[in-house]
């Protein structure tokens, strides 16, 4: 199972195949803040939304494929034991800071929710992380756009992570119907999102994620912004959310707005964030 090409690591470098395997792959995560071992369940490039900003090639409209669990169970063994006990940290000249396993996350080229079997698929790597001592230490995270959460399989999935220490990282990016059409390409009501946000937190540890970005040099809008914010106000009320991870653009969009997107400033990021902290929030900034 291992890969004759081995590139260093960076955190602009996130290649699902960069380990040569199917289901598991290596990133050095801004948000996680060093190697974050990472789940794709969505082999197929398949997605329920198309953010703007998304780095999957050949995006399409879609669930995740049917999962091997016994493929998955051994590529994940493997990968654990090179990094713990073998050369992996050699051979991708990940740098001695950053050589420890700060997270497992479900994520990967599409929304893994989407996937048949979550909920065994997410003891399956919990239990495997756990027998060889990766978890509690690291931390087990389900990245999500949280638009499925309200599904049954969804939520026996979100017991399971809970049972693990787990946590949860939605994606909020916007509050208005225009923003998330446009950005997300997502015709989910903010309305249902916030119920999906309340479901999550009660189920799992939950922070919100946030990406902003100039898109057609309007940054991040007056509209977008009030409207964000009086949905944190519902959220602080109604939810066990008390976390916000705001970031933005860091590697090239592959999709057709790749053009008319650029980076939002730290500055202009921090502000934010600071605007966030005053609802109550305790707020995170990787720019």
């Amino acid at each position: 199972m291992t890969s004759s090409i081995t590139p260093s690591l960076t955190t602009t470098n996130h290649d699902r195949d960069v380990a040569g395997l199917k289901y598991v792959y290596p990133v050095l995560s801004r948000r996680a803040g060093g190697l974050s071992i990472g789940i794709n369940f969505n082999t197929n490039n398949a997605c329920n939304w198309r953010c703007i900003y998304c780095q999957v090639p050949d995006l399409t409209k879609g669930a995740a494929p049917d999962l091997d669990l016994q493929l998955l169970e051994e590529e994940l063994k493997f990968f654990l034991n090179d990094v713990q006990q073998g050369s992996f940290y050699k051979r991708f000249q990940v740098e001695a800071d950053n050589q420890v396993i700060k997270d497992i996350a479900i994520s990967g080229n599409g929304e893994p929710t989407s996937v048949k079997n979550f909920a065994q698929a997410v003891a399956l790597i919990g239990s495997i992380a756990t027998k060889l001592e990766v978890l509690p230490k690291s931390r087990f995270v389900l990245i999500t756009n949280g638009s499925l959460i309200h599904q049954q399989k969804v939520r026996e999935g979100l017991k399971v992570l809970n049972t693990f220490g787990g946590e949860v990282w939605y994606k909020f990016d916007s509050a208005t119907k225009e923003g998330r059409a446009l950005f997300n390409e997502s015709a989910q009501s903010v309305s249902n999102s916030l119920e999906n946000i309340r479901i999550s937190s009660e189920l799992c540890a939950t922070k919100l994620q946030t990406c902003l970005f100039n898109y057609k040099g309007h940054g991040f809008s007056e509209k977008e912004k009030l409207a964000y914010l009086d949905a944190l106000k519902i959220i602080k009320t109604t939810t066990g959310v008390n976390e916000v991870m705001i970031y933005t653009l860091a590697r090239p969009s592959m999709q057709p707005e790749a053009s008319q997107l650029l980076a939002l400033p730290s500055d202009v990021l921090n502000v934010i964030a600071d605007e966030i902290r005053q609802l109550g929030f305790k707020v995170s900034v990787a720019s």
